[in-house]
């Protein structure tokens, strides 16, 4: 049995962990039990402590208790959800119980997972049964008894997993939608996985095969299959250039590019640009490159020599943790340093949504910093905390614009350090639109928020979308494919006809007593289309005034604001 660990055994098991839960992301995701296509815990916690095994693979720490903190410091910056939130907060309490250990115990661990679950506990209002919190109470229960009776870390650590996965059974009967369903809690089951995987490293077990490993990309050679010689160019170069402006026309570049190699692929943002290249001229590929901006990060490997090991049964040499920051940038997110904005003025907006119809409504009532991400995506803490550094105010209101994203938010109050931040707790795009109506730049700060928070409460929501799989639900056989309603992120109906699901939707009561109506299309919704959902609405709602906006969001057909 394993007695005790130091800080390059923790920090191998961090990365084993990341890599067994990336493993399972789906299978945690399909356990969210709303048949919304929005499942998406295993991802958020999947992200959350790969920006901990990130740091991890960069960086040796000298004791257990500086490397369990960094690890918490990122997992803090990176939290994505409410999920990845909560286990942010359990490996902060962790760290905060290894701080000044050079190597951790049983004993230590069992009052590390005492002091995550405390931390955790202290942070939400609410605390559910049936939840991530449960589970990893019972198992930090069950490690303090282990570590009296047994102090090697191994045993420990067994006897809080055996525990928590009995806690994790029980959750589907200490929660009615989980019973409903039919499943456990998504985030027990994803804190289980990354438990295991931290023990399996422990144990010397393999690594296991993340979701992308079992199915290489299509632009991925399939070195096993080909020969050396099939290779024409030899040299797979990925590398990011910082743009010397936003608006650089890359299509030279582009040309030169294909005409020295192939396998070809630009992706950029507004600030920076990833290219990923097969060349025989890696050189010149960079040379070229740096015409348009200043090269920050390069990978070059070489095809011919990593065919032939494997080919000879050895280990491939590759450049990892080049890898795990091109990920970074394909998100949209890059390794620069926050920009820190002086104040400028009194108050400064910043707000969560996606689709570009709901960005250009919130640029034009005002708001500064605009953070992509929603239902299908949240941001993580660090993502909202660069828009706040970024926005020049003395006061920096933050819209999460969904309760999912409430959380991470929030852990953005103690991060910013010169400029206070104010979280209004809106859980839909349409009231944040409505908190943003009624913002007032010369208003008193306490009289600024109550108006916007007294505006964002009277807004009632509603959402078409579809359900991704069969489900059982609320008195509902949903069938996949079908279109659903929500009124206020409750089943209101569903259907097989959309025409016939709007206008039921339309003649509720909270349509039917509104006066003003707003209906936000989606992506996948032709202006046309929106127009007879306007038609239908303005027929339903004779005394409401009923308007009608591009939002573009994706995964819901239409988001629609009742006041």
């Amino acid at each position: 049995m394993i007695q005790t660990i130091d800080a390059a055994a923790f920090q191998r098991a961090v990365i084993h962990a990341y890599a067994a839960i990336n493993a399972q992301k789906q299978a945690i995701n399909d356990l969210n039990v709303f048949p919304v296509p929005d499942g998406d815990t295993g991802t958020n916690m999947t992200l959350t402590i790969g920006a901990a095994a990130q740091d991890m693979k960069k960086k040796q720490y000298d004791g257990v208790g500086q490397a369990a903190n960094a690890a918490a410091s990122a997992l803090l910056r990176g939290a994505r959800g409410n999920s990845g939130v909560i286990l942010s907060l359990l490996f902060r309490g962790f760290a905060k119980a290894v701080r000044d250990k050079a190597t951790m115990d049983g004993a230590d661990l069992a009052m590390a997972l005492d002091f995550g679950v405390a931390a955790a506990y202290k942070a939400v209002m609410k605390p559910a049964e049936g939840t991530i919190l449960t589970v990893s109470r019972m198992a930090a229960a069950r490690a303090a008894g282990a570590a009296r009776e047994n102090a090697d870390l191994e045993s420990v650590l067994q006897a809080a997993i055996e525990e928590g996965s009995a806690a994790l059974d029980h959750t589907i009967d200490q929660n009615p939608v989980l019973k409903k369903a039919g499943v456990v809690d998504a985030g027990g089951k994803g804190f289980l996985v990354i438990l295991q995987g931290m023990l399996d490293e422990l144990q010397g077990k393999p690594m296991p095969e993340t979701e992308e490993e079992q199915s290489a990309p299509a632009d991925k050679a399939d070195f096993e299959m080909m020969a050396a010689e099939e290779i024409t160019f030899a040299f797979d170069t990925v590398y990011i250039v910082r743009k010397k402006s936003a608006d650089v026309d890359l299509e030279p570049l582009r040309r030169y590019l294909n005409s020295i190699g192939d396998s070809l692929v630009i992706g950029e943002d507004d600030e920076a640009f990833k290219v990923h290249v097969h060349t025989n001229i890696p050189g010149q590929a960079l040379t070229e490159s740096q015409k348009y901006g200043t090269l920050e990060l390069a990978k070059i490997e070489n095809m011919r020599t990593q065919a032939d090991d494997l080919a000879a049964g050895k280990h491939v040499q590759s450049t990892d943790d080049l890898a795990a920051i091109e990920e970074e940038l394909e998100r949209g997110e890059t390794a620069r340093q926050p920009v820190k904005a002086a104040p400028e003025k009194k108050f400064g907006y910043v707000a969560v949504c996606a689709g570009q119809g709901l960005e250009d409504v919130f640029r034009d009532l005002g708001v500064d910093g605009l953070v992509g991400g929603g239902q299908t995506m949240n941001p993580s803490t660090e993502d909202i905390l660069k828009a706040v550094e970024a926005t020049p105010a003395e006061i920096v209101y933050i819209l999460p614009n969904n309760k999912n994203i409430i959380m991470a938010a929030q852990q953005c109050v103690p991060l910013c350090e010169d400029k206070k931040v104010v979280i209004l707790p809106t859980k839909t795009v349409p009231q944040g639109v409505a908190a943003m109506l009624v913002a007032d730049p010369e208003a008193e700060e306490e009289v600024n928020t109550a108006a916007m928070t007294e505006a964002f409460q009277k807004v009632r929501t509603s959402e078409i979308t579809y359900a991704a799989r069969d489900s059982d639900f609320d008195g509902f056989a949903i069938h996949q494919g079908d279109y659903l309603a929500l009124e206020e992120h409750q089943l209101f109906g569903t259907d097989q006809d959309l025409d016939a699901l709007l206008d039921r939707l339309a003649r509720s009561d909270t349509h039917q007593s509104a006066e003003f109506i707003s209906i936000f299309y989606g992506e996948d919704v032709t202006e046309e289309q929106g127009q007879k959902a306007e038609a239908i609405f303005a027929a339903a709602c004779p005394n409401a005034e009923v308007s009608l906006l591009p939002g573009g969001q994706p995964v819901y057909y239409y988001m629609i604001s009742a006041e």
